[in-house]
């Protein structure tokens, strides 16, 4: 998708994916989305059918704070001073990694934020950063759900370690209880997968996170997404709100021109 980025590094056999890839890519319209939604209420499953079907670039700050740690880039060791000392990693810093992220190949067409902004103060000085590259965040998925929905949905679910795969007691069961169908190796829980945790981790969506929902309303940025709905059903709204913001931002950048 981003002509700067060496096709010498591509090995032969992959080179005509990568050609028909960046070409189906440079038709794509550029969107910059931030998901948003309690833990369970599905943007992992969205995000990479969004990733794929946009050409934007996945950035979980989670995943870029340890890369950046890993790579020992500036900010990467400011960021590791903090985790050593027991601190947390200051939002200006986190705001930095993103804006390093960004500006790679693969964030040419765009990206997809999920688990920033946290805060009203994180979403502000997300957009400080984004208006001093003379652009904005195009749309807020807001993934809306119960949180008794929520409560089945994450103690229910159970995974095969080494594999990745994931089952559900109710939902999507293993053909024997607590045994991968594949390997017949047992699954496991993961510790944050009780009713306890999963509390403690609504009620801080609920006092942080969702006045960035309100922050980014105010805005007219929103999409409200029913994410009680089966994945397909929430794909197929995911593409409409997306589609959407497409055609609003263009129609901006057409009155700027004129």
């Amino acid at each position: 998708m981003a002509s700067s980025a060496s096709l010498e590094d591509i090995p032969s056999m992959d080179l005509m994916t990568e050609l028909l890839r960046r070409m189906k890519c440079a038709t794509k319209p550029d969107k910059r989305l931030i998901l948003v939604g309690p833990p369970g209420s599905g943007k992992g499953t969205q995000s990479p059918i969004i990733k794929d079907e946009y050409c934007l670039c996945h950035l979980a700050t989670g995943d870029m704070l340890r890369a950046a740690v890993a790579a020992k880039t500036p900010l990467g060791i400011k960021a590791k001073e903090a985790m050593d000392k027991g601190e947390l990693v200051s939002d200006d810093l986190v705001v930095g990694i993103i804006d390093e992220a960004i500006k790679k190949p693969s964030c040419q067409k765009g990206f997809i934020l999920d688990g920033f902004p946290r805060t009203v103060v994180q979403a502000e000085k997300l957009d400080e950063m984004l208006a001093k590259k003379g652009t904005k965040v195009d749309k807020v998925l807001n993934f809306a759900i119960d949180d008794a929905i929520l409560e089945e949905r994450i103690t229910g679910r159970w995974i095969h370690p080494s594999s990745g795969r994931t089952y559900h007691s109710k939902f999507a069961p293993s053909k024997v209880p607590g045994i991968d169908d594949v390997t017949g190796e047992p699954l496991i829980q993961r510790k944050d997968d009780t009713a306890a945790v999963l509390k403690s981790r609504l009620e801080a969506f609920h006092r942080q996170t969702e006045p960035v929902i309100d922050y980014y309303s105010k805005k007219g940025v929103v999409a409200q997404l029913h994410a009680d709905k089966p994945p397909n059903v929430v794909t197929a709204e995911v593409q409409k709100k997306a589609r959407q913001a497409s055609c609003l931002s263009f129609l901006m950048h057409k009155q700027q021109i004129l």
